[in-house]
């Protein structure tokens, strides 16, 4: 069945690129509502669907949605991996400014919020879009591919001249809490140096060694260290289920990324949409939901950070 939050949970930090100040809260919403952006700094249309055709085109080292009255939110992939990841299909998502609030660079703090108010059953059953035939968009050497499967997996692939980074690979049956246990609290990365190029071109100007994993030739230089050897392709792979969340329902294929981001992901859902023939509406019997992320989720899935946080 669908599920929304069982109570509002709020979050407070500032945007990564826009260094702006800016609370996000997640309020609950009826069955067939799914996930809606509103902005509460500004009037008139402010109503902003999380829907991958809201995806600006082009936007730079981010997903950002924009409706057709011209309001936008940016940075929406943490909070959008931490809603399909708990399996959350409807709520409304207030944000008092033009982006998300980047939090530790993961999404385990919204996702520990989401899980601390617990989700409500609703009167609906879920529907899900089944992937029928392999769809692939390539940029350069980047490629995106979905193909059929009974579950999502998440199948990611890098590569970084960078030592503390290079070649990174992961497999993933999303299936149930994996997101939650495995990827959620993996943070965005990112080398020194286009830290430098990033804020000449006036973004990057919230992040911090606190909030992304910074990184050069073979040094880890956040404070800490990494939370995982791989951390890096995780926090890919994290990416990759919050711009396919924002397919609108919960999909069942194989994704393949390589050397992939957030612009050639969009791409493929527009590619998959745009073909009739590679895919279909599914109502989801209780054992395809059962398969599906955050289904059977529980407090115990969530990593603990204490050792993190105290560095």
């Amino acid at each position: 069945m669908q599920t929304t939050v069982k109570n509002t949970v709020s979050f407070t930090g500032r945007g990564l690129h826009s260094g702006k100040p800016a609370t996000l809260t997640v309020r609950p919403a009826s069955a067939e509502y799914g996930i809606w952006f509103t902005r509460t700094d500004l009037s008139g249309n402010t109503m902003v669907p999380a829907r991958w055709d809201s995806v600006i085109e082009g936007a730079a080292l981010c997903t950002r949605l924009r409706n057709a009255a011209g309001v936008e939110v940016s940075t929406v992939e943490h909070i959008m991996a931490a809603l399909a990841g708990c399996g959350i299909h409807n709520a409304l998502v207030e944000v008092d400014g033009p982006e998300v609030p980047i939090l530790d660079g993961s999404s385990h703090p919204f996702v520990e919020g989401l899980m601390r108010v617990g989700t409500r059953v609703l009167d609906a059953p879920v529907r899900a879009f089944e992937v029928l035939k392999t769809v692939e968009v390539r940029e350069g050497e980047a490629v995106a591919r979905l193909e059929p499967s009974d579950n999502l997996y998440i199948d990611f692939q890098i590569d970084f001249a960078d030592e503390a980074i290079g070649r990174q690979s992961k497999t993933l049956n999303m299936a149930n809490g994996n997101f939650v246990r495995e990827l959620c609290d993996s943070r965005t990365f990112c080398r020194q140096r286009d830290v430098d190029v990033m804020r000449a071109q006036g973004l990057a100007l919230g992040g911090t060694m606190e909030n992304a994993v910074v990184v050069e030739g073979d040094k880890v230089l956040s404070p800490g260290g990494l939370r995982h050897d791989d951390e890096a392709v995780r926090h890919k792979m994290l990416d990759a289920l919050g711009d396919l969340a924002l397919a609108a329902a919960p999909v069942l294929g194989r994704y393949t990324g390589y050397r992939s981001g957030h612009a050639l992901t969009n791409k493929l859902l527009r590619a998959l949409f745009a073909d009739p023939d590679a895919f279909r509406m599914i109502t989801c019997s209780s054992a395809t939901a059962a398969r599906l992320p955050g289904a059977g989720l529980h407090k115990g899935d969530l990593p603990q950070l204490m050792a993190f946080e105290a560095a």
